[in-house]
């Protein structure tokens, strides 16, 4: 376990920040209401509020409406307090953002890679970084997020889905190279990130999203905290088996999720060469292809049936690119879904689907470092770590 900070009045003095920050990433709010909302005294409120005002983190908007006497003023985020650069990197592509503390994307920049080169794809997330970074400042850190079993607290590749790295230490890797703090993270999380920032998840303690298209992956808030499980591995939905010896898995192993439906069996059930070729058959009426959609469907809905058996969330949302065929197994995928899921536990289930694209993951990753800065250092050994409740912020 690691050691935590000794209590004093500067580590509690940044937890109240803290807790101050944390409400005024949801929107413009009067000192008066974060004293409510964050169960602290007006006095200390008031204290916490002049100094990040004096830091330049927030600053007084306007004024709002009042039944009588004076109007409170609202405070709220200075977006352009500082910037953070969030990464989606793919066996091809480094697709990059720079965004505000209200995770508004300011700048992109994109490059191409090989998966097989890891020295080449961290001088390219290096270059783009460093485009980014020009004329902004100050930025503060960088997201990454990638498909793979990902040791978050270390920054470790343990395992890359679709580059086959092993036991990469990326996170010193790209440090030592642009200068700046990195997270690492699987690529998913990066997706509930901006379930959290700006979709539906936002607001929600319970959620779990499935990613589809060539694989199949899952993220998960559990009570209000995203869980990445032991090792970082939490979340190989598309490794469960689903049908014993069934169809070889890249993986090695038969019967797994994504075998069934990931975008490489939807190809072969159909005999196309690209996915939006077997959308347009099945949107055409060809019943061969609507059936492997049908299919699909009632696969996804009986698993994430048994999601919800599990974890108990109060959304689901279903995302990536495979979503553009949603109007195809979404009905087979409701009606599955209601015949696995336990009596009850529907009741208040909500199902969606958000069509996020690569600069959506990016614009996550860079929401999972924002998540950094909004936090005190509680360890010793974060002392150095950027974070926006320290005085010298």
């Amino acid at each position: 376990m690691q050691p935590v900070r000794v209590g004093s009045k500067e580590l509690i003095r940044e937890i109240n920040s803290s807790l101050v920050l944390g409400e005024l990433r949801g929107g413009l709010v009067s000192r008066t209401e974060l004293a409510k909302r964050t169960g602290l005294s007006l006095p200390t409120v008031s204290e916490i509020v002049g100094e990040l005002i004096s830091s330049g983190v927030i600053e007084e908007r306007e004024t709002a409406s009042s039944g009588g006497g004076r109007r409170p003023v609202l405070l709220g985020l200075k977006p352009d307090a500082g910037y953070v650069i969030g990464i989606k990197l793919t066996e091809t592509r480094v697709i990059a953002v720079l965004t505000d503390l209200n995770a508004r994307i300011v700048q992109r920049a994109k490059a191409t890679i090989s998966a097989a080169d890891v020295a080449g794809a961290v001088r390219a997330v290096a270059a783009v970084v460093k485009k980014l970074r020009a004329g902004s400042s100050p930025v503060y850190g960088v997201g990454v997020g990638l498909a793979g079993v990902i040791d978050r607290a270390n920054g470790v590749v343990r395992h890359g889905t679709y580059s086959d790295w092993h036991d990469i230490d990326l996170a010193a890797l790209l440090e030592q190279r642009i200068g700046l703090p990195v997270v690492v993270d699987n690529d998913v999380n990066t997706l509930v990130a901006s379930e959290q920032w700006f979709g539906a998840g936002r607001g929600v303690s319970d959620v779990a999203v499935v990613s589809i298209g060539r694989g199949i992956g899952l993220g998960m808030v559990l009570d209000g905290r995203l869980y990445r499980g032991a090792g970082g591995g939490a979340g190989e939905f598309g490794h469960t088996k689903v049908v014993a010896d069934g169809p070889l898995c890249d993986c090695g192993g038969r019967g797994c999720l994504e075998a069934l439906i990931g975008e490489p069996a939807i190809l072969a059930a159909t005999g196309s060469s690209t996915i939006e070729q077997a959308v347009e058959q099945a949107r055409a009426g060809d019943p061969a292809a609507r059936n492997v959609f049908d299919q699909v469907g009632r696969t996804l809905g009986t698993a994430v049936g048994n999601l919800v058996n599990l974890l108990n969330p109060k959304l689901i949302v279903l995302a990536g690119e495979g979503t553009r065929a949603a109007d195809l197994f979404r009905p087979s995928f409701d009606d599955a879904l209601r015949q696995a899921v336990f009596d009850g536990l529907q009741r208040d289930l909500e199902v969606v689907v958000d069509d996020w694209d690569d600069e959506a993951w990016a614009q996550g990753a860079a929401g999972l470092f924002l998540g950094e800065l909004f936090q005190p250092n509680l360890r010793p050994d974060e002392a150095d770590r950027p974070s926006l409740t320290k005085r010298s912020a």
